[in-house]
């Protein structure tokens, strides 16, 4: 049996996608996230914005904008998605069909403002009718938490089997208290002291890692200092549990994958313990005077599997141990 088999033991895998969300809305900023994906491989995602971040009052044209690039030769590696108008807006179903036109090339829809996950399920039943029609059977689908309701049926919504991803969305969620949670808790270090945010981060990520979801965090709003961002990312993922962050600019990218990539040691370490355990027919073995078991082992396969997503030359062994997985943990690519 294969490793993945053994200590999933015929359960899905918890889920992985690229550590960075990178969101642009006007023509000139998609394409240019566009040819930086081309330099730099799949290893983060575009979301390409029909929503906040684009321009009020052209929304038909943009749509058809996003699903022209959607099916370009340019999406080269079919790690593009696209944040649509929220439920509740006149340009929702519009802005549905026409990028579902090119489901077959669309790595998942954003859907914001949701209010709970009966809204989510019932967006998703229109996002299938039109996906279907393209050829495309269960479109993954990413979801804003940025609502109360939302935030209160996190975990419900969690657990809609096309929801892959929650994310964050802290600006909308500060304002949605109308002056109750001060400004500064929309950046550091507000962001990661104030009661309220702390709480909704923390749910966020409890629920994604109840259904094996990705929890995504929100945007560093500095766009100019790229330390800021990688120390959000870095406390992000060491103190809230997230494994994937929003970019808001091109040079927050490299820094968000870099603090999220594991580190050469613990890919040698993780690699190590593994090549023992299958020695050993995955029972229990101590090394460097430290017992570890199978419950150990998912940690460490998590962690190849992490910097295998990231783009890391693994060792020799590890790749060995890897190849022939029968279930990859990360999404599946159209």
């Amino acid at each position: 049996m294969h490793p993945s088999e053994v200590l999933f033991q015929g359960n899905r895998q918890p889920l992985l996608l690229p550590a960075c969300d990178h969101y642009a809305g006007s023509e000139k900023l998609m394409r240019k996230s566009i040819a930086l994906q081309q330099e730099l491989g799949p290893l983060f995602d575009i979301t390409l914005d029909c929503e906040d971040g684009a321009s009020a009052g052209n929304e038909e044209a943009h749509a058809r904008l996003v699903a022209e690039l959607l099916l370009s030769d340019d999406n080269k590696f079919n790690r593009i998605g696209a944040r649509v108008h929220d439920v509740a807006s006149p340009f929702f179903a519009q802005d549905v069909e026409i990028i579902c036109a090119a489901a077959q090339r669309l790595a998942y829809i954003v859907l914001p403002k949701v209010h709970g996950a009966k809204e989510v399920a019932a967006a998703i039943k229109l996002i299938n009718t039109h996906a279907a029609k393209a050829g495309r059977k269960d479109l993954p689908v990413h979801v804003l938490i940025e609502t109360h309701g939302a935030l209160r049926e996190a975990y419900d919504i969690a657990a809609l089997p096309q929801v892959q991803c929650l994310s964050f969305g802290i600006m909308d969620f500060v304002s949605s208290h109308y002056g109750a949670i001060p400004a500064n808790a929309m950046r550091t270090p507000g962001q990661f002291t104030h009661p309220l945010v702390v709480r909704a981060k923390l749910e966020i990520a409890a629920a994604c890692h109840a259904h094996g979801k990705v929890p995504s965090h929100n945007v560093t709003t500095e766009i100019k200092d790229t330390a800021v961002a990688a120390n959000d990312a870095q406390r992000a993922a060491a103190e809230f549990g997230y494994t994937r962050m929003w970019s808001i600019h091109p040079n927050q990218i490299k820094p968000i994958i870099k603090t999220f990539t594991p580190r050469l040691s613990e890919v040698s370490e993780a690699a190590a313990i593994l090549l023992e355990a299958e020695a050993k027919q995955w029972g229990p073995i101590s090394q460097n005077g430290r017992l570890h078991d199978r419950a150990s082992y998912r940690y460490y396969w998590t962690v190849l599997q992490r910097a295998k997503l990231a783009g890391l030359s693994l060792p020799e062994s590890a790749t060995t141990l890897m190849n022939g997985s029968p279930t990859d943990p990360t999404l599946e690519t159209p």
